[in-house]
């Protein structure tokens, strides 16, 4: 197993800076698909896994929420990543000259200004730092690639113009994943937890209102709350939450008591500490 983590996508994407700027003395090993990452840690092959969970522009990613429950992977920690993207091209070459730009369909989303600005063609490419290798192998002046600012020095290219992203608070966050474990106890995390779970509420009405009551009785806080369907029936919706709080905390453990009343399963996926990403987002609208 060593000391590896896996992620999905190329070296330099920004998957593989979530990898080093958590996990610096861990060696980031890239990985074709969600699955793959995930067989990785299951099979020991990898000790961790860094998956992105949610973008704070383009919502949640596809396929995780799916992925996650049916493994044998729980969550571990969080990271909160700034997302930049670099505007690269050959040594030499320049924008003016340039007719194409290449990279994943959210990268080229997020960075539409000097996309307009250049009059470039915008091209959907796999994976972000995936189109930086393109380019270095195309060898042709005329294609550019956004990609994150790793992607510039494993592949050679020039940056040609930086932080081009439109939204300067433009976020991703993953989590890390290990092989299924026990919980960690309340005593071996810090004051500040995230508790993550998923449930199926029954066929009901007012079900999820009911569901939820619990945890606004008991004072606990949602901080994030999605939903999708399971099955073809388009009648069984499963829930995703985080909450703080640890399970051992009485206010906690009393909504979750609540919750079982209201539902056909509840299933936790993880007990980490929380980012410190979170406290200083909520210091700045205090």
């Amino acid at each position: 197993m060593g000391n590896k983590i896996s992620y999905q996508g190329e070296a330099g994407s920004n998957s593989n800076m979530a990898c080093t700027q958590r996990f610096p003395d861990m060696q980031a090993v890239p990985c074709a698909s969600f699955e793959d990452a995930f067989a990785m840690v299951e099979n020991g092959e990898a000790e961790l896994a860094m998956i992105p969970i949610e973008n704070s522009l383009a919502g949640r990613v596809a396929d995780i929420h799916v992925l996650l429950p049916e493994s044998n992977l729980q969550i571990v920690g969080e990271h909160y990543l700034r997302i930049r993207f670099d505007l690269l091209g050959l040594p030499g070459s320049s924008v003016g000259e340039a007719t194409e730009v290449h990279s994943h369909i959210h990268a080229l989303g997020q960075c539409r200004k000097i996309i307009r600005e250049h009059q470039l063609t915008p091209v959907i490419a796999g994976d972000t730092a995936g189109s930086a290798r393109e380019v270095r192998d195309w060898n042709d002046p005329t294609k550019l690639s956004l990609a994150p600012p790793l992607a510039a020095e494993l592949y050679g290219l020039e940056v040609l113009a930086s932080s081009v992203e439109d939204d300067p608070t433009n976020t991703t966050r993953f989590v890390v994943l290990a092989r299924k474990q026990e919980l960690p106890t309340r005593s071996e995390l810090p004051e500040t937890v995230v508790t993550t779970l998923v449930f199926q509420v029954r066929n009901v009405p007012s079900a999820l209102y009911k569901a939820l009551g619990g945890f606004a009785t008991n004072g606990v806080n949602i901080t994030r709350l999605e939903s999708y369907m399971v099955g073809s029936s388009f009648a069984a919706t499963t829930f995703m939450i985080d909450i703080e709080g640890h399970p051992e905390d009485l206010p906690v453990r009393l909504a979750l008591e609540e919750l079982e009343f209201f539902t056909w399963e509840i299933k936790i996926l993880g007990t980490y500490a929380a980012s410190e990403h979170r406290s200083s987002v909520s210091a700045a609208f205090v």
